[in-house]
């Protein structure tokens, strides 16, 4: 059995007894693999294991990685989630090649992908990125603009907003995690109260996946705890 499969038995038992103490079924959480900066020979070794929702960073990393899957496997019923920064000149590639992105917080990247999604694809899947901790470095909009773009981005045609998607700042103990991924459980309840209709909380990465469940997510991220440690050039 290969490690790539050995972590992916963990972090299923991990997501299976965060769900359990929850109260939660393990089907209301779905993975995400995080692949970025690992060769398609993993999303292949982890897609052998019933592993097909990825995410990804980097736009062409992304694509090509994305080719030589469907080239390797075209029947597989992949899925591939946009979970990095938005750059304007890149949103109809990203429409065009992704089933959902997690990362939109200005209404101006959600009207490009909008108007870029190609109809025969059908809508595309979004949230929200709201920048929970209020750190200057991360992305993401802040919690008082959140309803009045989400309002706007639930009007435009090809999208289908799903939800919220949060990276909070990092916390080593858990009441900590659990109260920052409550806030944006809040938001996204509100959201829900004033009549859009979402279904997603995007929150929860390797080193918090248990206090994310705990709060209500509905996908969590996890890389480095399937695919090992990244190694950045």
């Amino acid at each position: 059995m290969s490690t790539i499969v050995q972590n992916l038995q963990a972090v299923d038992a991990s997501i299976v007894a965060a769900a359990d103490a929850a109260g939660r079924s393990r089907n209301d959480v779905q993975l995400l693999a995080v692949s970025k900066t690992f060769p398609a020979e993993a999303v292949l070794e982890a897609a052998a294991a019933g592993q097909y929702a990825f995410g990804e960073n980097y736009l062409q990393e992304a694509l090509d990685k994305i080719a030589a899957v469907s080239h390797a496997l075209p029947a597989a019923p992949m899925e591939w989630h946009f979970i990095g920064p938005i750059q304007s000149n890149k949103t109809r590639p990203i429409a065009a090649g992704f089933a959902w992105v997690h990362t939109v917080e200005r209404l101006k990247i959600a009207q490009r992908l909008s108007e870029q999604r190609p109809p025969q694809l059908g809508p595309l899947n979004v949230c929200l990125q709201v920048n929970i901790s209020g750190e200057a470095s991360k992305s993401g909009v802040t919690p008082e603009a959140l309803p009045e773009l989400a309002r706007a981005v639930a009007q435009l045609p090809h999208l289908r907003l799903r939800g919220l998607m949060a990276i909070p700042e990092a916390q080593a103990q858990v009441d900590r995690q659990r109260a920052a991924f409550r806030q944006l459980r809040v938001l996204y309840e509100r959201l829900r109260a004033g009549g859009l209709a979402l279904d997603t909380l995007s929150m929860g990465m390797s080193a918090d996946l248990g206090a994310a469940i705990a709060e209500g997510a509905t996908i969590v991220r996890v890389g480095s705890a399937i695919f090992g440690s990244r190694h950045y050039e």
